[in-house]
């Protein structure tokens, strides 16, 4: 450590640390706008200009390296008025209203403005705001030159899309021969929006509330179970498969179940859509799933054993991470399921065309060898018997698995029948008579699947019913180009009003709809086009119109106006002590990441009622510093999302092979290098701000 002297203040510092770091680490600041922690210093600006003993001139703080016995003088009425004059000089082709909560704004209030030249008028540079490139609004007339953005593109990152570009007082910041950004080898990291101290590079999305981090790592911000989503598609990247496997592990138990049929919020929030599309993140959890060695059996350690029982009601995804989080507390688990085999809506709601059985089988097995006991065949109507067992807690995870009716006439028919009771009689291989033709009425996922199952079922026609347009459908795109790639026919602001037997078939009676205006979900109500109504003819009519819950009476639990449990928002409680709820039947209809992050939630209120903490935060691999380098790379940006493979059409409907297909290693590297790397913001220092207070 080396000894010096800042404004009457004895002070020490580590060598080779420059004096304006100095004062700064010792918590006297200095003026500053051009320097930054993260770049090397050029003293551009000139603001943190000192007075050393010794030392001739005013020499920048930032570019001068403290030495022992330094005498260094910081705020003198010299360096004051000089500061003014630079400032002025700064704001000269700066006359635009100072943003608020800019470095620019704060070092300005800070130290002041004074004239220079008497009558003159500043005028700013007129240059236009470059708004239609993705993700960055470049208004280079808040500009001042301190060259930040440009050093770390290119000193930093190593991808110098950005540089000077002229020379005197037509010097700016552009891309060289102020080429599109695409075009330029950006890699659209964020870090010069980052750096920049005046706002003359901003962000177009607007952060909508969300912290800077929520913000900036928009994709694990958006995944309901919270998963690292940028540490594991890097460790792809690199190679290390079994590494981003577990990471993915650390959050979640289903990480082959999430890789087929997760909806990816996380790819509708990643940035890469504001260049061109997303990062495949849902296919890319699959490629590790697919590749699973069983390293991570290894590394799970769960607490030790505490002798606390807990009963879990319904094998779902919600039950069977509730009892996988339980077991890592330390915890008995025990889940208990009315059908023959676990799962839930994961075995009877989703076709073996998406989600295969020995995915699933082999995803359950693991939870059950970190310790956890499922019953099968158990019907759970009595809770007392329950703890009479000697069951500490109860978690409730029944789902909703009851489809909802319509209320027309003629539904009672026996052929018209509830979608997700097809899918689970389907699930078990039981026999049903579908006849030659069918109609789904619904647009969302289960309809899609209903309507796709019948195909393999021999069906000769689909039809799907639906009473909005195809924009507002809650079906997953993809899902909606399968159906209609296989054969089913789409009738779009249609609504069935009767249903009537004829000679062994069904008359639908419809009437044609159209939109008004915007319902509780955001999505425009459908009204009845009076003199519209047709006539429907077909074998059997599929509701899949939305789920309910039936939760049963003799529980004697507090429920709301739909039957579903109420629970205490903080601790999962339902209304009696010890009984806890969570999953669908809390929450309405849900995906399966959303299910198994309920499940998370309801172990660790558990934990918490046993006397736990509630907290487990498990890391399965050591998280090695990311290095701010990028390099570069010409056509990153034009780089697109590829397609998985498919089981051609003519191989699809022969049975229920997966139609998907698991990306294969190169292509897999190859995507995960698309992504952005957002993270890496984070990971850039903040500047160094002036004192609340004002030191004129």
């Amino acid at each position: 450590m080396i000894n010096l002297t800042i404004d009457g203040k004895k002070i020490t510092a580590k060598p080779g640390r420059s004096v304006l770091e100095a004062a700064l680490d010792a918590g006297i600041y200095i003026p500053n706008i051009c320097y930054h922690p993260d770049l090397r210093p050029v003293g551009a600006c000139r603001l943190c200009i000192v007075e050393i003993d010794g030392m001739r001139g005013l020499p920048t703080a930032c570019t001068v390296e403290a030495r022992d016995g330094m005498v260094v003088k910081t705020n003198t009425p010299a360096l004051q008025e000089q500061r003014q004059y630079l400032v002025w000089l700064i704001l000269s082709e700066h006359p635009k209203e100072l943003r608020e909560n800019d470095q620019l704004k704060k070092v300005v209030d800070y130290i002041g403005v004074k004239d220079v030249l008497k009558g003159f008028t500043p005028g700013a540079r007129e240059l236009p705001i470059n708004a239609e490139e993705p993700m960055i609004v470049r208004d280079m007339s808040r500009c001042i030159l301190c060259g930040r953005c440009v050093r770390m593109c290119q000193e930093v990152r190593g991808v110098g899309a950005i540089g000077f570009t002229e020379r005197g007082i037509q010097s700016a910041v552009d891309t060289s021969a102020e080429e599109a950004r695409i075009d330029s080898g950006c890699r659209f990291c964020g870090a010069c929006i980052e750096v920049c101290p005046t706002g003359a590079l901003t962000y177009k999305e607007d952060a909508k509330g969300r912290s800077h981090a929520d913000f900036c790592v928009a994709c694990s911000h958006a995944c309901p179970a919270g998963i690292e989503i940028p540490t594991y598609i890097n460790l792809i990247a690199e190679g290390k498969f079994q590494d981003a496997l577990e990471v993915i592990r650390e959050r979640v138990p289903f990480p082959g179940v999430l890789g087929r049929v997760c909806p990816h919020p996380c790819q509708t929030a990643c940035h890469r859509n504001e260049v061109n599309s997303p990062a495949m993140i849902r296919d890319l959890k699959r490629f590790v799933a697919d590749r699973d060695t069983g390293r991570w059996r290894a590394k799970m350690k769960p607490k030790p054993a505490t002798g606390k029982k807990v009963a879990i009601i319904g094998s779902g995804p919600t039950g069977l991470a509730t009892a996988w989080m339980l077991r890592k507390f330390g915890h008995d688990a025990t889940v208990f399921e009315a059908q023959s085999k676990p799962g839930g809506a994961m075995r009877t709601g989703i076709p073996r065309y998406r989600l295969p059985e020995p995915v699933l089988n082999n995803e359950i097995h693991d939870i059950e060898t970190m310790g956890a006991r499922i019953k099968c065949n158990q019907k759970i109507t009595d809770l007392d018997a329950l703890f009479n067992q000697g069951y500490d807690a109860v978690v409730l995870a029944l789902g909703a698995a009851e489809g909802a009716k319509m209320g027309i006439p003629g539904e009672n028919d026996p052929r018209v029948m509830e979608g997700l009771n097809l899918l689970e009689a389907i699930a078990f291989g039981r026999e049903v008579d579908l006849g030659k033709s069918i109609a789904v009425v619904g647009g969302g996922n289960v309809a899609m699947d209903v309507a796709r199952s019948a195909l393999r079922l021999g069906v000769k026609e689909v039809n799907i019913i639906y009473r909005r347009t195809q924009k507002e459908m809650p079906a997953w795109e993809e899902e909606v180009d399968f159906a209609k790639e296989e054969g089913i026919k789409f009738h779009f602001l249609v609504a069935p009003s009767k249903v009537e037997a004829s000679d062994g078939s069904l008359k639908v009676q419809c009437i044609r709809m159209e939109l008004g205006a915007p319902d509780k979900s955001g999505r425009r109500s459908p009204v009845p086009v009076p003199g519209s109504e047709f006539t429907l003819n077909t074998d059997r009519l599929i509701m899949a119109i939305g789920q309910r819950v039936n939760m049963p009476k003799a529980w004697n639990l507090a429920a709301d106006k739909g039957g579903k449990p109420v629970v205490d928002k903080n601790t999962s409680m339902t209304s009696r002590k010890g009984v806890f709820a969570g999953g669908d039947m809390v929450s309405g209809p849900a995906t399966v990441i959303e299910a198994i992050h309920s499940g998370r939630l309801a172990a660790q209120a558990v934990d918490a009622y046993l006397g736990g903490t509630g907290q487990v935060d498990e890391k399965l691999v050591d998280r090695e510093e990311e290095k701010p380098w990028l390099g570069r790379d010409e056509e990153f940006a034009k780089k697109e999302k590829t397609h998985p493979p498919v089981l051609p059409l003519a191989e699809r409907l022969t049975g229920f092979p997966e139609v998907e297909k698991t990306l294969d290693e190169k292509t897999a590297m190859d995507q995960a290098g698309r992504c952005l790397r957002c993270g890496l913001r984070l990971k850039i220092a903040p500047a160094p701000m002036p004192p609340e207070k004002s030191a004129k």
